[in-house]
């Protein structure tokens, strides 16, 4: 590996105390449900899903500190997995993405329902009748490079009309059907239903640390509610989307490392695009190569990790 993957980043984001956002009304640690008492969709805005991705944090305390508050339907706030994020510390900074397992793989009804006591899918059981109950859903996150922000959601006519709303971040990745080893978030229930009408989506927001990634949260966030009408105009706003035609990109394949020997053949970032047959990386003794008419790298793992994805391979649409 390079310097460049490896050295520690600027750290421009820490946590804040979130002590005082514990006792929500949801009977659910760091969770709070306001209700507009009008008819309306029911909207989550939904941060830390990983502990060291503190954009969705900035996010979430704006919206609760300014006292934002739905102008129809109702709206939750939640910080998901908060253990998590309380166990950062600046000098391993990538070590709190979660407690135990990553708590964005555990979307699925045998999980949920197993045996799993980890205190990421305890999280998880707690929260999951309060997602259930969403008619939208974001999922604000953040990368491990400094790569171009990106939306992500399922290829699903339902999901267009956000998306296009939404507009930037102007990397749009679609992830048709579940390819990682666990199920994440946005394809869980009826978000991934195309005959359902409650929808879901990822924003990935820009380097974890980074302080333009704290304010794109925002920025995002504040169009996501203005597309279900939650807020007034004149709010909306004061965060336009940035101009210019998105790029989008479907996710053909996630990889996922069998050996403790995965290793990438380039120091990749993201975004990038190999050619057909090229070297991506060598896991144990095979090769692994890039697929007729080349691919788009997508979000690398900084460590690769034996039976964790390690990086998503894509097709650019336009």
């Amino acid at each position: 590996m390079t310097d460049q993957r490896m050295a520690l980043p600027p750290i421009e984001l820490t946590p804040k105390d979130l002590s005082s956002w514990r006792t929500g009304n949801r009977g659910v640690d760091y969770v709070h449900t306001f209700d507009s008492g009008r008819p309306g969709p029911h909207v989550i805005v939904n941060a830390l899903t990983h502990g060291n991705e503190f954009c969705g944090m900035i996010a979430v305390t704006h919206l609760l500190e300014q006292g934002i508050r739905p102008l129809r339907g109702k709206l939750t706030l939640s910080f998901a997995n908060v253990e998590a994020y309380q166990r950062f510390d600046a000098a391993t900074p990538f070590d709190s993405r979660f407690v135990e397992r990553d708590f964005n793989r555990l979307w699925d009804a045998a999980t949920l329902d197993g045996p799993d006591q980890t205190a990421d899918a305890r999280r998880a059981r707690a929260l999951r009748p309060i997602y259930a109950e969403a008619d939208a859903l974001l999922d604000i996150h953040s990368t491990t490079y400094a790569v171009p922000p990106m939306l992500i959601h399922e290829p699903l006519d339902k999901m267009q009309p956000l998306a296009r709303h939404l507009h930037s971040p102007l990397h749009h990745v679609l992830l048709a059907g579940v390819k990682h080893p666990g199920r994440p978030l946005i394809q869980y229930g009826a978000f991934s239903d195309p005959q359902a009408t409650p929808v879901a989506l990822v924003v990935e927001c820009g380097q974890h640390f980074a302080a333009s990634s704290g304010a794109l949260a925002v920025g995002v966030t504040m169009r996501f509610l203005d597309f279900f009408g939650m807020i007034p105009r004149d709010l909306a706003a004061q965060h336009p989307a940035d101009p210019g035609m998105p790029k989008r990109y479907e996710v053909t394949d996630v990889l996922v490392a069998k050996t403790d020997c995965f290793r990438f053949a380039q120091p990749f970032l993201g975004f990038e695009d190999v050619a057909a047959d090229t070297l991506i990386a060598t896991d144990g003794d095979a090769e692994i190569r890039a697929p007729a008419g080349g691919c788009t790298i997508i979000m690398p793992a900084r460590q690769p990790t034996k039976g964790r994805d390690v990086v998503s391979l894509a097709r650019r649409l336009q």
